[in-house]
């Protein structure tokens, strides 16, 4: 047997020099890679994230309802939320699950939502934690890059949440370009 283990030992010893000199050979420099760098990505500020809320309340008021609106960051991690006086105790969750479907899914939630419940290819992404199948989030893009996203919950109709959630990003798309 010590002949079997010495024998995988230099195969293994002769795999790993391949691996060492391919790497060398890719960066003759043997700093790490040659396309190692450090990411800049745009970051979604409390204060756009609260004039987005605020925005999507507005709208939502002044069409008679009262809704929660919750903001994500491109994490999906909340960055803003309120539920407006007379939302249904249910709907700051619910905005939550719109936003981080919107933006784990880098689409509106609707959208995703027809997919997964009309495509059986991918209909088991229904099931995915902390998303929801239901229309009214929408992903905040600065160009074409996802920042964010924002749900909102508690109108009657999926579409008329979306609306919200557009008017709060048109409130401040002169500072998304």
């Amino acid at each position: 047997m010590p002949f079997a283990i010495r024998t995988n030992s230099l195969i293994a010893s002769a795999l790993l020099a391949g691996w060492v000199m391919s790497a060398m050979a890719a960066d003759p420099g043997g700093g790490g890679c040659d396309t190692c760098r450090v990411l800049s990505e745009k970051v979604l500020s409390l204060d756009l994230a609260e004039a987005i809320a605020l925005g999507a309340v507005a709208k939502c008021r002044a069409d008679g309802n009262h809704v929660s609106v919750t903001v994500v960051d491109r994490d999906g991690l909340a960055k803003f939320a309120l539920r407006d006086d007379a939302a249904s105790p249910h709907t700051i969750t619910t905005s939550l699950r719109k936003a981080f479907t919107s933006v784990t899914f880098r689409q509106p939630s609707g959208q995703w939502a027809h997919r997964v419940l009309t495509d059986p290819a991918i209909a088991g992404l229904k099931d995915t934690a902390g998303t929801i199948a239901l229309g009214g989030g929408l992903p905040i893009k600065a160009g074409n890059e996802v920042i964010g996203a924002v749900g909102v919950s508690g109108s009657p109709g999926a579409d008329k949440d979306e609306a919200c959630a557009s008017a709060g990003i048109a409130t401040v798309a002169d500072k998304l370009k």
